[in-house]
């Protein structure tokens, strides 16, 4: 086992290692940034891909009876009506006389200015935090949508359409993973609180009487899957809602938390819907949303469970969790242990210079890898900082080709991330040891 550190790590630390490395930058950078809006880099689109595909795997290929769907971002207004969301979807704000900054009201411990200027909130106002546009050419009420703030209405009102395509009998789950967006009063740490996110959302239908079985069911899911790639057991926990927190449509519900650098935050909510929303469809469009059992031989509106999770929160959670340090001064050495199926890349393949005698070998390696994972090849600076490079992205496996490689012995250096062990091996196989290499940090990740 690897000796880590428990999640002493600040924030500041991490959005400076994000720049540098090229995982997130802050969005239109060059004219000053906009407020809570990121962009993924080269390294932290690879990330953010990951996550969102071994939640994929999880969630929908690995599960026979749950199946995928990817609807637009505009719906017809109605949607959104019969949701609540018009209505409910709103925060108490109040805005401070002096400087003229906006706060969520129950974010507040009194009258005064957090800001310090030396002025006092108005009284608290609801605000809707749904991104109103208009649709076509004319701007006017006619014309109002709004961009989606959930993925999940687009599931409920689907629910027939997929049914009936895709033969499915309940219980069954339609999954899927897109953009929402929400006018937040006070966006903030990072990506963690941000009006643009993407949300990985399944909407599980059950038989009413077995949605409490299934919501715990999904609950110790989703805490096993954060566990099985990476996060450690003690940085996760459960909190179930107290009955005056709980949204308008939900029966029970209960969150994931992990520790964050500023403590304790929400990754994902595992909600009981009950048959809240496919009745306030119905009854609005006037479409029958019920579902006929042959097994019972009845009728009945199902209810659903809903583990709801954004692959923003989630990204952060992982690359915070994956942080690590050693050593100190010049010689401490910063690694990422992210689990393999999270680390953007797999593997690396750094010659030992930019000798014209390495070359030649050292790409045709680099080829024949990256066609099987994916993989980076780098020959610029001292091979020490191309490690050093390596570590702080996460790279699990680094093969060096050197003067031996190419005169003597026809072998390669393999090392790995996480042990800094390093074993010579003969070119043809290299995918065996790399593949080992994998599944020893696999093993420990999902442990640790």
């Amino acid at each position: 086992m690897i000796d880590r550190n428990l999640n002493e790590t600040s924030l500041e630390t991490l959005v400076s290692l994000c720049k540098r490395r090229g995982f997130i930058f802050q969005s239109s950078e060059i004219y000053g940034g906009l407020s809570s809006v990121w962009d993924y880099g080269p390294v932290g689109s690879e990330l953010k891909r990951n996550v969102k595909n071994a939640w994929w795997k999880s969630m929908v290929s690995d599960q026979e009876n749950i199946v995928g769907i990817d609807a637009s971002i505009l719906m017809h207004p109605n949607v959104w009506k019969a949701s609540g969301h018009l209505e409910n979807f709103s925060d108490p704000l109040v805005e401070c006389n002096k400087c003229k900054k906006r706060f969520r009201a129950d974010h507040m411990e009194n009258n005064n200015c957090p800001e310090k200027c030396g002025g006092t909130l108005g009284d608290p106002r609801q605000f809707n935090l749904m991104f109103k546009t208009f649709l076509g050419a004319m701007e006017d009420s006619s014309s109002e949508v709004y961009l989606r703030p959930e993925t999940a209405q687009a599931m409920f009102v689907n629910f027939e359409n997929v049914i009936n395509s895709s033969r499915k009998k309940i219980p069954f789950g339609i999954a899927q993973i897109g953009k929402s967006f929400r006018n937040e009063i006070t966006p903030g740490n990072f990506t963690y609180r941000t009006r643009e996110f993407e949300q990985m959302e399944m909407e599980f239908f059950c038989e009413p009487g077995t949605d409490e079985k299934w919501h715990e069911h999904w609950i110790q899911f989703s805490f096993d899957w954060f566990n099985k790639y990476g996060i450690r057991k003690e940085n996760l926990k459960v909190r179930y809602h107290d009955k005056d927190e709980l949204p308008h449509y939900s029966k029970a519900s209960a969150d994931i938390e992990y520790l964050f650098p500023w403590g304790w935050g929400e990754l994902e909510t595992i909600s009981n819907r009950t048959d809240y929303d496919l009745i306030a469809h119905s009854k609005l469009s006037g479409k029958n949303l019920s579902y006929f059992d042959e097994n019972l031989k009845k009728r009945y509106t199902p209810f659903v469970v809903e583990p709801a999770m954004g692959a923003d929160r989630s990204a952060l959670a992982f690359l915070s969790d994956a942080y690590d340090e050693e050593g100190k001064d010049k010689d401490k050495r910063v690694v990422l242990r992210f689990h393999p199926d999270i680390a953007p890349n797999k593997v690396a393949v750094l010659p030992l210079s930019r000798n014209e005698k390495l070359t030649p070998t050292a790409r045709k390696i680099y080829e024949n890898i990256s066609k099987k994972y994916n993989a980076e090849y780098d020959d610029t600076q001292s091979i020490g900082k191309r490690y050093r490079r390596q570590d702080e992205i996460g790279t699990p496996v680094c093969i060096t080709v050197d003067f031996d490689t190419v005169e003597n012995d026809n072998c390669v250096t393999i090392r790995n991330r996480d042990t800094m062990e390093q074993i010579r091996v003969n070119i043809d196989s290299i995918d065996k040891n790399i593949n080992n290499v994998l599944e020893q940090i696999s093993k420990y990740s999902s442990n640790s």
